[in-house]
């Protein structure tokens, strides 16, 4: 009887880890990059209040989706 392998043959435990694992630096990366960018070109620089105002917001929104789609 053929053994149940989940995984794709010729591909062990070990480089499935090392690519989830490069994956998943490379989502962080990703998600770094694009809060940085976003905070850069909308937050402005001297905090006047904790919450951002309702033109930050729009701005990190229309800044996050112009990222997604690039």
């Amino acid at each position: 009887m053929a053994a149940n392998n989940s995984q794709p043959t010729g591909i062990d435990k070990e480089q499935a880890f090392g690519m989830a694992e490069t994956e998943m630096e490379y989502r962080v990366e990703l998600f770094n990059r694009l809060a940085q960018t976003c905070f850069n070109k909308c937050v402005d620089k001297r905090y006047k209040e904790a919450e951002l105002n309702m033109g930050e917001n729009s701005c990190i929104d229309r800044c996050v989706s112009k990222y997604w789609q690039f």
